[in-house]
């Protein structure tokens, strides 16, 4: 579940403005990464990725408010303190975010299917799902390498302590 938070914070990153260069380099990069890829795995022709970028930005931007506006309602909630009534406001909520992500993946469904074929648009999910991945991978790699080389510091410090005792 952490891995889905951290990924969907990445992606809603995309909206906002970064505070520095770094960071919108980084957004920059991720940006195109994504950009290649599903261009690369729906095999897009430059025809169709003119017409498509601009139908699937309008879809994700739509698609990040939606998740926001729920996140914002579960924002400091602890559901074990919530009363029946309002554990049952949750679900419904959460049932109508649902319903409103079917909703824009249908309507923008039928407009990218004006652009790309069937078999494109049923690819497009897969890609995304193998983006999410291998950002999370990347991720659990750079915390890895962090972890990593503190240890080893660590270790150093202890060695220089040691050797001078």
């Amino acid at each position: 579940m952490k891995k889905l938070l951290i990924v969907t914070l990445i992606i809603v990153g995309f909206g906002v403005q970064a505070q520095n260069p770094a960071q919108q380099d980084a957004k920059a990069k991720l940006q195109a990464a994504r950009i290649a890829l599903i261009t690369e795995r729906l095999g897009l022709t430059p025809e169709q990725a003119q017409q498509f970028w601009p139908i699937y930005n309008e879809y994700a931007e739509q698609r990040r408010e939606i998740q926001n506006q729920f996140r914002q309602t579960r924002q400091g909630v602890n559901v074990n303190e919530l009363t029946e009534e309002q554990r049952q406001e949750m679900i419904r909520s959460r049932m109508e975010m649902k319903q409103k992500q079917l909703n824009l993946e249908s309507q923008y469904g039928e407009r990218l299917m004006q652009v790309i074929t069937s078999r494109q648009l049923m690819a497009l999910k897969k890609a995304e799902d193998d983006f999410k991945k291998m950002i999370v991978r990347r991720i659990e790699q750079r915390r890895q390498q962090q972890l990593q080389q503190q240890q080893m510091l660590l270790q150093r410090e202890r060695k220089l302590r040691q050797g001078n005792n």
